[in-house]
């Protein structure tokens, strides 16, 4: 009887740690050649994300300031500012249809306090009772003491569509400004009669970047708490805010510049960023 022997092929335990060796030194050889390259990638995918934060926060607030009513901004610290948001605006009638005498319309004059104006032009948002109406704001302080400032009891269609678009009723009778000039008129919304962007916690290198809203107007500046149920968060991660106003740019009061500086940190990285954003002050 013949008798078969079997070879079983396979690794020695020598062989199996020479590739274990070899693959190591190929593996550490890989990352000391890629590995700074992916961390490089890393820091600047890193970069551009707080960039793009930042960016978005910052244009926010540069939306808001252009949109704000006139002469409203006021800078309360280094990382306070505040503002009068407006939702809509238009053209009111001041003084009678001369060419319908039949339906002269309601309008506000410099010489009769009246509670009725006639509003020319279509509103693009909804505007309500409660809303308010600020005509010919020039300083800051009249504004935020109410005196260009009224509240809008109703708001309706006029009885004809030659007097206007809408009357809008108010809960105090006004008179225009002495000296204005131009019909027009902003709406203030009830709810959020003004803004303030506040830099918290910025001392930590973890600070934050808030939104906050307030239903009344103060005359006394004063930054809200970042507590408040109202507060939005635009930023994190704030290492560095500072914003700098400037109320007169120029000869004239018609326009101001408002720098705003953040500077936002995470993971290592840390991005600065600066925008300006001119302020229309022309009532």
């Amino acid at each position: 009887m013949r008798t078969h022997a079997w070879r079983q092929d396979g690794f020695t335990l020598v062989e199996l740690v020479v590739v274990i060796v070899l693959v190591g030194i190929v593996g550490a050889f890989v990352s000391m050649q890629l590995g700074p390259s992916i961390q490089a990638y890393r820091a600047i995918a890193q970069r551009a994300a707080l960039t793009d934060r930042a960016e978005t926060a910052l244009r926010r607030i540069a939306t808001e300031v252009r949109s704000a009513v006139p002469n409203s901004l006021r800078q309360i610290s280094p990382q306070c500012v505040e503002l009068v948001p407006t939702i809509d605006g238009g053209r009111l009638r001041g003084g009678p249809d001369v060419a319908n005498p039949a339906a002269p319309g309601v309008f506000l004059d410099q010489f009769t306090a009246s509670t009725q104006f006639d509003v020319l032009t279509s509103f693009t948002n909804p505007v309500s009772a409660g809303d308010l109406v600020v005509i010919g704001n020039q300083n800051t302080d009249d504004l935020y003491n109410g005196l260009t400032v009224a509240t809008i009891g109703a708001v309706e269609k006029t009885p004809g569509a030659g007097t206007g678009e809408h009357r809008i009723t108010l809960t105090q009778a006004r008179t225009l400004p002495q000296g204005y000039d131009g019909g027009r008129f902003v709406v203030v919304p009830a709810a959020q009669q003004s803004v303030a962007f506040v830099c918290t916690g910025v001392e930590s290198g973890v600070g934050r970047l808030l939104r906050i809203t307030r239903n009344a107007l103060s005359s006394a500046p004063s930054c809200p708490a970042d507590t408040l149920a109202t507060a939005a968060v635009l930023a994190t991660g704030v290492s560095h805010c500072a914003f700098s106003y400037a109320p007169n740019l120029g000869a004239t009061q018609e326009s101001g510049f408002l720098q705003l500086q953040l500077t936002l940190r995470e993971g290592g990285e840390s991005v600065p960023l600066t925008l300006g954003a001119h302020v229309d002050n022309l009532p």
